[in-house]
């Protein structure tokens, strides 16, 4: 106690500089969740993407990402067990910021897409097994997260394989192509805006206190999905293409379509994750804030001070027009070559496993939803069109998140004991 009473600036300063890195971390990698699909398949621009990302990311987390977090995230370690040791709590979630934010830097810089949510969770299982014991983290939930580096890419690969199937079998390999996407891709466009509708109202608005019933949910949902489509289908009737010309006229046509829906999906995903995912690095700074303004008590809840948001956000965009470039390249062109139209599929599958997810309680990680859709679109083309020396390097990347995480954790956990004690 006598700790937090004499180090108490110092050790909220400590934090927030952490928190800021573990937000940079989060925009290095995460984000390009949300944009690596539409750059890789040059719906847009690096630079378009970097824009739109920033605006909706730094939206999402400020706007929509919430005046009260979970003092641990996700239930992951039980806060009684610190009680009485209030200290070790805020040595270690400080220790935690660093490990997951330094992880995530060096995953970035090697372009590997890994998950910001085991990253932390990684840490903070670190520090809570040294500090107080084993028997003071959730091992059930630890168990439920590796499972999901399974069953999440293999959901969301099923979707997208299905989606981009379809398109192929109705669209593409139609006698007339452009003819075949105005009867059909008002549909797909009512799948995208109902999916990217119900991600936005159950990752982002929920935030906000604008709780919506699940019926309520649903009714907005497939109404947006349904002005989405009558814009789609007016915009898509408009387009005039000689009938004499080749099929790659037509597919280029049908193509062009896709990337507009892309960069609406993409904006929608930006603006969930940023409400959602901000937690990851806002979480443990606020449970740090809390503990040393309470004199040391642990609440299950701890309310944000008024400049953690807009931290969380500027580190999040800071990461992103820095060093989000590395991640994005490895999502939208190592993987397997992306067209617009596969790209939406990838995106629209992403955003179904995301809403699945949510309804059942699945623990899901973004990074990993994506990653699975668009192998399920190379799949779909057979697995040639996979670059198998990529996939690998990401999968030994998401198994080395939770290990990596919680060894560096550990390290930082010792080295402010040092410090402070």
């Amino acid at each position: 106690m006598e700790i937090l009473a004499t180090y108490g600036t110092t050790l909220i300063v400590i934090a927030a500089v952490f928190g800021f890195v573990m937000a940079w971390g989060i925009g290095a990698n995460d984000v390009a969740n949300a944009m690596g699909t539409s750059v890789g398949s040059n719906a847009i621009t690096i630079k378009q993407a970097i824009i739109i990302a920033m605006i909706f990311e730094f939206a999402g987390a400020y706007l929509a990402g919430g005046a009260v977090t979970n003092t641990v995230r996700k239930g992951i370690i039980d806060s009684g067990a610190f009680v009485n040791t209030p200290e070790l709590l805020v040595f270690g979630m400080i220790a935690a910021l660093l490990a997951a934010g330094t992880w995530l830097l060096i995953a970035s810089y090697n372009g590997w897409p890994v998950s910001t949510t085991h990253s932390i969770i990684g840490a903070i299982v670190g520090f809570a097994a040294v500090g107080v014991g084993t028997e003071a983290v959730e091992w059930a939930k630890v168990g439920g997260i590796v499972g999901s580096w399974v069953i999440t890419p293999a959901i969301s690969g099923v979707f997208a394989y299905l989606i981009f199937v379809s398109a192929q079998k109705l669209i593409f390999e139609h006698d007339n192509p452009l003819e075949a996407a105005k009867r059909y891709v008002p549909g797909y466009m009512f799948l995208a805006g109902f999916m990217m509708a119900l991600v936005t109202i159950k990752k982002g608005l929920k935030h906000i206190g604008l709780e919506l019933s699940s019926v309520e949910g649903y009714v907005w949902a497939v109404a947006i999905g349904v002005l989405v489509a009558i814009v789609g289908k007016v915009i898509i009737s408009r387009l005039k293409i000689d009938p004499k010309a080749d099929r790659q006229m037509h597919y280029t046509n049908v193509e062009k379509v896709f990337a507009v829906l892309m960069v609406i999906t993409a904006c929608c995903m930006a603006f969930a994750h940023g409400s959602n995912d901000v937690a990851n690095a806002i979480g443990p700074l606020a449970a740090v804030v809390s503990v040393v303004s309470n004199n040391g008590e642990i609440g299950a809840k701890a309310t944000l001070a008024w400049w953690i948001l807009p931290l969380g956000g500027l580190g999040i965009v800071a990461g992103l027009a820095l060093f989000g470039h590395r991640v994005i390249a490895t999502i939208g062109k190592g993987i397997t070559h992306l067209t617009p139209s596969r790209g939406f599929a990838a995106e629209l599958a992403a955003a179904t496993t995301v809403v699945v997810a949510s309804g059942t309680g699945l623990p899901i990680s973004t990074t990993q939803t994506l990653v699975g859709a668009v192998l399920g679109v190379g799949m779909a083309r057979g697995i040639a069109a996979l670059n198998l020396g990529v996939v690998r390097s990401i999968v030994v990347s998401w198994v080395v998140t939770l290990p990596a995480g919680a060894a560096l954790s550990i390290v930082f956990y010792y080295i402010m004991l040092a410090i402070f004690n």
